[in-house]
């Protein structure tokens, strides 16, 4: 059987960036360039689905291929790489489901035709994966022959079907980071305080584990740390702060902002607005400020609250270079999988144990079927919790610490990491 297909491709990003997912990017692109008798074209999506919608496109060929025809990887794809966010812009737009609205997805395939869009890759995690499923249902009702695939992003690690996640190592290594030199701070002083550091994570406590790495390799790591797995005690939490000050003055406390009490109620929830995006999610909040007010109320000493934000997803300067590579090479094999038949799939990762690296860690990358994959979440393991809910197992830990190895060489420019713009 012949499964040769000609035509370009396009390819977005979706959801939430990460310190990783231009390093997907960079994958599609480096394949598809490598394989011009097969792709004959690569575009970029302007903002993912939505700006595709709009036909805000930008060729890529030109911008990533060097004079000799090769892709050029010193002078774009790795200084691609190593910038945060997404290139190529994002958005969070739900489709519809295909049976709903069939004349949507007509105005897509219309689009594609337009532009010879024979493949189809799309960065995200878990709704960014809805989007891949639904366009793959679409497809296999019409008489239009395109691939298309989705390629594994998420700080939260919550995607069903991949061992881990591009993004989660370098999120991780960040929160990491923070979490120890954050303990060495407040540790100078002898005066009673509590320190709340909010980690993202809504329904996977996956990042707020990985706060606990420094307890593994250096023994400055938080005192507790509370996932949305399991339900929050604020009698506990009281009982958990009382019994640290017994062995210090200075406590410190991870909590996920997805934290919920035993009715499901978020530890926060009295602090946020209530609203939610196209996809039904809360924007959550405040849940660190609720501990700080509460522990102040009850114990009357110093807290303070700080939430990560923002830069435990953009932190590039401090990326996993494993995370980089594993997202280049997820890239690589979503395109490679395609140009070889398979279409709605997801690339994920198998992990495998290696001995040719010194830490034993292996990594394959396989194409699954995306209707297995969309719409769930992973969580943190229960047997990777404590029993007393407030802290994760070294098996845990040990099971991350692989995700976090490696340091990115990254370019500088007057005192500032150097970033690649697509214009």
């Amino acid at each position: 059987m012949n499964n040769r297909l000609i035509g370009a491709a396009v390819v977005g990003q979706s959801g939430g960036p990460t310190a990783a997912i231009n390093a997907s990017l960079a994958g599609v692109i480096e394949a598809c360039v490598g394989n011009t008798d097969t792709i004959t074209k690569l575009y970029g999506m302007r903002n993912g689905i939505e700006g595709f919608l709009e036909e805000r496109l930008v060729e890529l060929n030109p911008l990533f291929t060097a004079e000799d025809g090769s892709a050029d990887r010193k002078g774009a794809l790795i200084p691609l790489m190593q910038t945060p966010a997404s290139a190529l812009g994002s958005c969070r737009k739900k489709l519809p489901k295909p049976a709903e609205d069939p004349g949507f997805y007509e105005r897509l395939i219309s689009l594609f035709r337009k532009y010879d869009i024979r493949y189809f890759f799309y960065i995200g995690g878990n709704d960014s994966m809805d989007t891949v499923a639904k366009l793959a249902e679409y497809l296999r009702t019409s008489d239009y022959e395109m691939r298309v695939m989705g390629v594994p992003k998420t700080i939260d690690n919550d995607l069903m079907g991949t061992d881990h996640t591009p993004g989660f190592g370098s999120a991780a290594k960040f929160i990491a980071t923070e979490m120890q030199e954050i303990v060495r701070d407040c540790a100078v002083y002898t005066v009673k305080a509590v320190t709340i550091v909010e980690i993202m994570g809504r329904d996977a406590g996956w990042l707020t584990a990985a706060a606990a790495l420094p307890n593994l390799v250096s023994g400055a790591g938080p005192d507790y740390v509370y996932l949305p797995e399991v339900p929050f005690d604020m009698d506990a939490f009281f009982g958990d702060v009382a019994r640290a000050f017994e062995k210090h003055p200075n406590v410190v406390i991870a909590v996920s902002e997805g934290a919920r009490f035993a009715d499901g109620h978020y530890v926060g929830e009295g602090t946020q607005s209530g609203a939610v995006d196209v996809f039904g999610h809360k924007y959550l909040e405040g849940t660190a400020k609720t501990l700080e007010n509460a522990v102040k109320a009850k114990f009357g000493c110093k807290v303070r609250s700080i939430e990560l934000n923002l830069p435990q997803r953009c932190g590039a300067h401090i990326a996993s270079a494993r995370d980089l590579s594993e997202a280049s090479l997820c890239g690589q094999q979503a395109v490679l999988s395609a140009i070889g038949g398979t279409t709605g799939a997801m690339i994920a990762m198998e992990r495998f144990e290696n001995r040719d690296f010194p830490d034993g860690y292996g990594c394959r990358y396989v194409p699954k079927e995306i209707s297995g994959i969309a719409n769930a979440v992973r969580v943190v393991p229960r047997e990777w919790i404590v029993p007393e809910n407030n802290n994760v197992t070294d098996e845990c830990l040990t099971w991350i610490l692989p995700l976090i190895q490696g340091e990115v060489q990254t370019v500088w420019k007057d005192g500032l990491p150097a970033h690649f713009v697509i214009a």
